[in-house]
């Protein structure tokens, strides 16, 4: 069975801008209403960020899954500024915040997140590390364009599997691969643990 998800009207705002500034970086369905559903699962007082606003789209979406809760709130950063602009001009609730940077410099100034799309260079093809260390115990990190097929550079199938390995491999989460518009991979962020003393016994 398929099921289509209505448009919002934000989102409709987005695609529009993204065919006016000739951008084609938004993300596809089934992302956007994958977002919109991971967004409103977040706990109370959640916080959202996305890297890499391009024109609205996966913000809008975010926004959507947060719709009235005046206690969530989402965090957007883009690099380029009359993209920023653009995006800044619609109308958003008061808990959207669209900075404009570098997010690997803004990363760390940031705090701690529920959950994370990475849609960017910065803070997924470079910088991981620290989007990984933005994400709160629990967290969700959502990394999109991760479908290896979908690139010839060698370069870039060289980040792609770069990115799928150290999310992979590193212990703090817990990932999966998902075969869904330019291709997904999920990491969970494990609960942190209490320190035991025990492990630092010499025998």
């Amino acid at each position: 069975m398929t099921t289509r998800t209505a448009v919002p009207p934000r989102v409709r705002r987005a695609l529009a801008r993204a065919s006016e500034h000739g951008f084609h970086g938004a993300c596809e369905d089934p992302v956007g209403p994958l977002l919109a559903t991971l967004a409103a699962a977040v706990p109370p007082n959640g916080r959202i960020l996305e890297l890499g606003t391009g024109t609205g789209v996966g913000t809008a979406w975010l926004a959507e899954g947060i719709d009235r809760r005046d206690d969530a709130r989402l965090e957007t950063v883009e690099l380029d500024e009359s993209l920023a602009a653009a995006v800044r001009a619609d109308d958003w609730p008061t808990n959207v915040v669209i900075h404009t940077g570098d997010a690997e410099a803004l990363l760390p100034t940031l705090g701690r997140f529920d959950l994370v799309f990475a849609d960017a260079v910065a803070g997924k093809w470079t910088g991981l590390d620290l989007t990984i260390d933005a994400l709160a115990p629990g967290g969700l990190l959502v990394v999109d364009d991760m479908d290896l097929g979908r690139y010839t550079d060698p370069e870039h199938r060289a980040a792609v599997l770069r990115v799928e390995r150290t999310l992979t491999d590193d212990p703090r989460l817990v990932t999966a691969p998902i075969p869904a518009g330019t291709g997904l991979i999920i990491s969970t962020r494990r609960p942190d643990l209490p320190h035991d003393s025990r492990d630092e016994e010499t025998p």
